[in-house]
């Protein structure tokens, strides 16, 4: 049977979550050994991606939904999460956030979430005109009007990605744009999502 530009993305993908898991298997389940793993998978733009060597944990403070209501980070706990902070007048934001949308669509569920917060001022309404202009239907309209959560995670530019695993600790992060909806991406994420919470 011929295979298709997508059958090939899939074997790919799964091709990678059976490395990870054969190394897994040989190095046992240390951070160390998890993350040499996980850094084996990027490629492109996700080489800027940075793990840590322990997992770190994340600020508590709180940011808004679309409705004003309060949330935080440890109400996505469970989930494998990408974290995206950003703004609408940040042009690598505009390049990258259709991306971040493929991925949710693909991934999104009860154990992946793209999250996404407006860091700084960010009217509602620019917010809801940038997400129509560069066709997101996925992602979340979240807002850190005041930087708290940004401040308190040492945000210092736009875009920065942290990726949590489902213990809700950062285990990576990356400054600046990256493609989000490439076969690497998919890789490290369906290798986090395979690894069960500790």
């Amino acid at each position: 049977m011929a295979r298709t530009w997508e059958n090939w993305m899939n074997y790919r993908t799964a091709l990678y979550a059976a490395l990870l898991m054969g190394a897994n298997a040989v190095f046992g389940s240390s951070a160390l050994a998890d993350t040499a793993s996980l850094e084996a998978l990027r490629e492109g733009s996700l080489t800027k991606l940075m793990f840590h060597g322990d997992p770190k944990p994340v600020s508590e403070a709180v940011f808004t939904d679309e409705a004003g209501g309060e949330v935080s980070l440890a109400d996505y706990r469970g989930k494998v999460v990408v974290l995206n902070f950003w703004a609408t007048w940040c042009a690598p934001c505009r390049h990258e956030m259709p991306m971040l949308d493929a991925l949710q669509a693909e991934f999104g569920g009860d154990d992946f979430a793209v999250v996404t917060v407006a860091t700084g001022r960010n009217k509602p309404m620019a917010v809801e005109k940038f997400f129509d202009e560069v066709g997101v239907t996925n992602l979340p309209k979240l807002y850190d009007p005041k930087k708290a959560l940004a401040a308190e995670m040492g945000v210092m530019g736009l875009p920065v990605t942290v990726l949590l695993d489902r213990n809700g600790n950062e285990v990576a992060r990356m400054m600046g744009d990256a493609d989000w909806s490439s076969e690497s991406a998919k890789a490290i994420v369906a290798a986090m999502i395979a690894e069960p919470a500790s």
